[in-house]
């Protein structure tokens, strides 16, 4: 048994000797080799992933995919970013040329008007000549009724105001937004008059009740005084005709026939007619 073991242990060994030595090398440079392959491509594996990693081929990625997206995309953005501006809407946004004027100014406009319509109220409620007296139309401030009670005592007017009982004459005044700097609207209500600068609709053809004619140091008591002294200048009468004397003076009328006499006073200019023609 000793003597099979020992033969078996030589043959082994002479086979191990026996063996191709260039067999055993290239098993082990194809080994080498592999594992060489294996490390290689590892390398470019990792080089490429530095590579693609910088800033530069980044940028490179991104350019090329953006390239690539649909243009409905970019449309959509472009829409959103225009329905934004104009507040999701079909319309533009209103220019600031369009809006009304600032609610500052026209506050300081009103307080304007109201402070000196005040003052001018109190100063005609201390009048010693019982000349003129105002009421309120339904107490607006900026609505007057003026009662003018004399006018010159020598006058044919003076004589149509006691044969016909009449008291005063009755007008109208409105001050517009922009007053004092602005002229009021005046017109007569009653009794119908004739002449003096009266016409249609109880309109007055006065330069200083116009925008070139006025000025803010006027006041209501000094106008009517002046309209006082144009009466009996023009010569007006209380209308006495039947049925014409009856009809009252309307604003709408009084407002056109204002309107055409200022066009007309501009363009030939603000001359008195003689006294003869009214």
């Amino acid at each position: 048994m000793a003597t099979l073991l020992r033969k078996i242990g030589l043959i082994r060994l002479h086979d191990r000797d026996t063996e191709d030595p260039k067999h055993h090398q290239g098993s082990l440079k194809g080994t080498k080799g592999n594992q060489k392959n294996n490390a290689n491509k590892h390398c470019q594996t990792a080089n490429e992933t530095n590579l693609l990693s910088t800033p530069e081929i980044k940028a490179r990625k991104l350019d090329q995919h953006g390239k690539d997206k649909p243009a409905g995309k970019d449309k959509q953005g472009k829409d959103g970013k225009e329905k934004q501006q104009t507040g999701g809407s079909g319309s533009k946004a209103p220019s600031a040329s369009s809006l009304p004027p600032p609610a500052p100014h026209r506050q300081h406009c009103t307080q304007v008007r109201t402070r000196r319509l005040m003052k001018e109220l109190q100063e005609i409620r201390r009048l010693g000549d019982h000349f003129i007296t105002v009421e309120l139309v339904e107490d607006n401030l900026f609505d007057w009724n003026v009662k003018l009670h004399q006018v010159d005592k020598d006058s044919a007017l003076w004589q149509d105001m006691k044969e016909t009982s009449t008291e005063f004459i009755l007008l109208n005044v409105t001050f517009p937004d922009n007053f004092p700097f602005s002229p009021p609207f005046m017109r007569v209500l009653t009794p119908r008059l004739e002449n003096g600068y009266v016409l249609d609709g109880g309109a007055i053809c006065m330069e200083l009740l116009t925008p070139r004619g006025w000025s803010s140091a006027y006041t209501v008591e000094a106008v009517m005084r002046q309209f006082a002294a144009s009466l009996v200048k023009g010569q007006g009468r209380i209308c006495r005709k039947a049925g014409k004397s009856k009809k009252a003076f309307s604003r709408k009328e009084a407002e056109a026939t204002f309107k055409s006499l200022v066009k007309t006073h501009e363009k030939y200019g603000w001359v008195s007619p003689p006294i003869s023609d009214g």
